[in-house]
């Protein structure tokens, strides 16, 4: 008999969702056939078998959550009798306060656990006495927010609670613990923090003329990590206007050669990722992550490009190693990724391992756009709309006219933590010089 484990889909992936089961209980099951699908907040995968036998047990249902490393069902031989019953997911455990050794939530860098350890049912400081089935992940996010299980409606198989059912009583603050009830008038004067926690923040609710649109699985995870980013990095922002005319110049010249040689249109990104990757050799620090007693300097560059699921979502595919590649190599690399991510193509490692990500509104014509870091790195660079206008140029002989250029921003957010104003200056002042300055033509070729 051997365990199917859920595996690691992605350096910082920590849990995922099974969705959905391709065999059942008694079923044969060929190596490398899919087995089950598996969810998480940057990919969809179907997970093959690791090898051949009969389906013994499923002990995670479809729509539950759990941590890497989990045990999701067992496979034996053909002559392995299926079990009669799937074991739980779960031990039963009380809702309960976490303990004062519990941790916040582990930052999205941190190393996944090979398997969730089972924890001791402790005894419920809500009084609700309930022995509901919990998985691991459920079990964690009841414990860390102190909720009354009892008070949390299941929306999973047979009505067990979800990952989500919790997210939603969170938001809603509607399964607090007594423990976090208002103290009594006369009760001992709390700190400010204290105060704030046994306040509910009012939570918003639609009204007769309003329309509630469900959060999804993608939208839910963008909150959380947006949320988890701004609390961790001091977010500081530099903006500087950047003449496009010798990259401008290139693309008309050369758009429609470009084109008809590689499939696709020749657009600024890739312009913009090329100095951008040659800028950090001068500027290591912007390609970084801020450690506890240390900045971790990567000495490379996997450059990840946002990209927009039509205004469902962002994901952001990884180019490895970018700084290896010239302009023609990145415009495939970008045209490439984007496609197969909004296709819903790309494999979990396409999407981590990034060290500094570029974010490009400019195809709508924004002007300055203030984008959040991605964690764990410390800068983030938006590149906005491009624009013919009038602009002073010097003549050969150094007299100055107004010509009319192809003029745009591009912006840096930077962790300020990681390193100061006068050197994400310099580094969006290095970017513009390579931009108005670099042979494109050579580029190309």
């Amino acid at each position: 008999m051997a365990d199917v484990e859920m595996p690691q889909l992605g350096e910082t992936v920590t849990e995922g969702t099974i969705t959905r089961w391709f065999k059942a209980v008694g079923d044969a099951v060929a190596e490398d056939e899919p087995l089950f699908e598996v969810s998480t907040d940057k990919v969809d995968s179907e997970v093959p078998s690791p090898l051949s036998g009969t389906l013994s047990e499923i002990l995670v249902d479809e729509g539950d959550t759990v941590d890497v490393g989990t045990v999701l069902a067992r496979i034996g031989d053909g002559g392995d009798a299926p079990a009669e019953e799937p074991a739980p997911a779960a031990e039963p455990v009380e809702a309960s306060a976490p303990s004062e050794s519990e941790s916040e939530s582990e930052p999205e860098s941190a190393p996944a656990k090979s398997a969730p350890e089972a924890a001791p049912a402790p005894q419920s400081s809500a009084g609700s006495g309930s022995k509901k089935l919990l998985s691991p992940v459920v079990r964690k996010l009841v414990n860390e927010n102190n909720l009354d299980v009892d008070a949390i409606s299941g929306s999973g198989p047979g009505g067990r609670i979800t990952r989500d059912d919790v997210l939603d009583a969170i938001d809603a603050g509607t399964a607090t613990s007594t423990d976090d009830a208002p103290a009594a008038v006369g009760a001992p004067t709390t700190t400010g923090a204290q105060t704030a926690k046994s306040t509910p923040t009012p939570v918003p609710r639609a009204g007769e003329r309003d329309t509630a649109v469900p959060n999804t699985r993608i939208r839910k995870a963008t909150a959380e990590h947006m949320r988890r980013s701004v609390d961790t990095s001091a977010h500081v922002y530099v903006s500087i206007e950047v003449d496009f005319e010798a990259v401008d110049r290139v693309r008309r010249d050369h758009k429609d050669a470009f084109k008809a040689d590689e499939g696709f249109s020749l657009t600024y990104l890739p312009f913009v990722s090329r100095a951008v990757v040659d800028a950090i050799r001068e500027y290591p620090e912007v390609n970084a992550s801020f450690g506890p007693d240390e900045l971790i300097i990567h000495n490379y560059v996997n450059l990840g490009i946002a990209v927009d699921l039509d205004f469902k979502g962002l994901l952001v595919p990884v180019i490895a190693d970018a700084d290896g590649m010239r302009l023609r190599a990145l415009a495939r690399s970008v045209s490439d990724l984007a496609g197969r991510a909004r296709n819903k193509k790309l494999s979990p490692d396409e999407l981590s391992g990034g060290t500094f990500t570029i974010t490009n509104p400019g195809p709508y014509g924004t002007t300055m756009t203030l984008p959040v870091i991605n964690q764990p790195q410390v800068a983030i660079l938006s590149t906005d709309g491009v624009k013919r206008r009038p602009v002073v140029v010097e003549a050969a002989d150094g007299s100055e006219a107004i010509g009319i250029h192809s003029t745009g921003n591009i912006t840096l957010t930077w962790d300020h933590r990681a390193f100061d104003g006068a050197y994400a200056s310099a580094f969006v002042k290095h970017v513009k010089d390579l931009l108005e300055t670099m042979d494109w033509v050579q580029e190309l070729n």
